[in-house]
């Protein structure tokens, strides 16, 4: 089995062009099927969970055609043959039940297993289902011989209606604005989730030919039509690559400019690096981050939905954290197991504890040592690269596998900034 061997680099210096990004591109990519009209999506990350993706429209009849080389997505529709997921595709993929919304909305008919993805936390399909139920469908769950759960949702027609999130589901609100881009009537999403990759699904939609506004605020409105057409778009870049670049500055006392990133996009990420002296510009070529004090200071960090600090930072950031003068806390409010690399961590002298739950202690200062870790989770994994980047000896990391659902070329990215990490076969 594959891993990545990190050995102590010293100063990352150059610049890196951040990939596309992979939680916008999927939505985008299951909103194709609201459409009997080709689609073309540019800028697409080379990521494991495109093409899971990809493989998941097949299945329901779709052509997929995709340019690695040009980093490009085509994908008609035409016909859709089947309604239902295969099980083998969900169970790998968490984003797979953002295809519900655009299936239900274009056939009336979406059955999908229960979804796969990181092991972070409980992250049910509570909202979606009620945001379903509400434009008018109705939702059953069933079980297989193999103990498979799996929901269904039936509508002879979709309605729109005032549907109120109880959390803010960056996954709910997307799927929920598919199905009502199609839904008689006007579609009112309240307390909605605000993120970047919701707006930038809302730009395609309405590219489409959907009515939505309010996207990246609470409320979100849908005004239905009858059909979608084909269009052009281009993904944006993805901010979470973007913030892991930055901590690889900081952590290692280097100086790298991050190319096709929006310094709005990670704002709390560059106001806690600047807390903790680190120098942030957003120049014209892109965000130039240098660390050139030898002692950077501990700051706290609290997880929120967007705009808050983001949770797919917060491992990268504690590994740094580790690093610093001074200690830290670490509150995790978004996903309740979200510490599960402190174990893979300690293995290499961090020193965290976590006293309760959802907070972590981190003690700063620590001088971090090569061991063998494994990628607990996606994020886990890049914050042991981060690890093994200043870490004593080498750092064998195991279960890459996650790494490659969330990371494009992410060693040849790295090796291009200095830092001395292969993957071995």
């Amino acid at each position: 089995m594959s891993t990545i061997l990190v050995k102590k680099s010293g100063s990352l210096r150059g610049e890196v062009e951040v990939s596309g990004s992979k939680n916008a591109v999927l939505p985008l990519l299951a909103a194709t099927l609201l459409t009997d009209e080709a689609c073309e999506i540019a800028d697409v990350p080379d990521l494991k969970d495109v093409d899971v993706m990809s493989k998941l429209l097949m299945s329901f009849g779709a052509v997929v055609e995709e340019d690695k080389g040009a980093k490009t997505v085509k994908v008609c529709a035409k016909t859709i043959t089947s309604n239902e997921a295969p099980c083998p595709l969900v169970k790998k993929m968490r984003a797979s039940v953002l295809a519900m919304g655009p299936l239900l909305a274009r056939t009336g008919r979406a059955k999908v297993p229960l979804p796969g993805g990181c092991a972070i936390g409980k992250r049910p399909i509570d909202l979606h289902l009620k945001g379903f139920r509400t434009l008018g469908a109705n939702i059953e769950s069933t079980e297989d011989e193999l103990n498979y759960g799996y929901v269904e949702a039936v509508a002879a027609k979709l309605t729109g209606g005032e549907i109120y999130l109880d959390t803010r589901s960056v996954g709910a609100t997307e799927n929920i604005m598919m199905a009502a881009a199609l839904a008689e009537g006007m579609t009112l999403i309240e307390n909605a989730a605000q993120e970047p990759e919701i707006v930038d699904l809302a730009n395609f939609l309405n590219k489409m030919g959907a009515k939505i506004k309010g996207a990246g605020t609470d409320m979100i409105k849908i005004e239905g039509v009858k059909r979608l057409h084909g269009a052009k778009h281009t993904v944006i870049p993805d901010r979470i690559e973007a913030g892991t670049f930055m901590l690889a500055a900081a952590i290692t006392n280097g100086d790298i400019t991050i190319t096709n990133t929006l310094s709005n996009h990670v704002k709390p990420v560059i106001a806690k690096l600047r807390e903790c002296g680190v120098s942030v510009d957003d120049t014209a070529n892109g965000i130039r981050v240098r660390a050139g004090r030898k002692f950077l200071t501990a700051t706290d960090i609290k997880t929120l939905p967007y705009p808050g600090f983001p949770t797919d930072i917060q491992p990268q950031f504690m590994t740094f954290l580790a690093t610093a003068s001074g200690p830290s806390v670490i509150w995790e409010t978004v996903f309740e197991n979200r510490f599960m690399h402190v174990k893979e961590l300690n293995k290499m002298n961090a020193g965290i504890t976590i006293p309760e739950g959802r907070k972590a202690i981190v003690p700063g200062g620590r001088s971090l040592k090569g061991a063998k870790v494994r990628a607990t989770d996606l994020r886990a994994g890049a914050a042991l690269i981060l690890a093994g980047l200043t870490a004593a000896g080498e750092t064998e990391i195991s279960d890459i596998y996650h790494i490659d659902r969330g990371y494009a070329k992410i060693i040849e990215k790295f090796s291009s900034l200095g830092a001395d990490i292969t993957r071995t076969v």
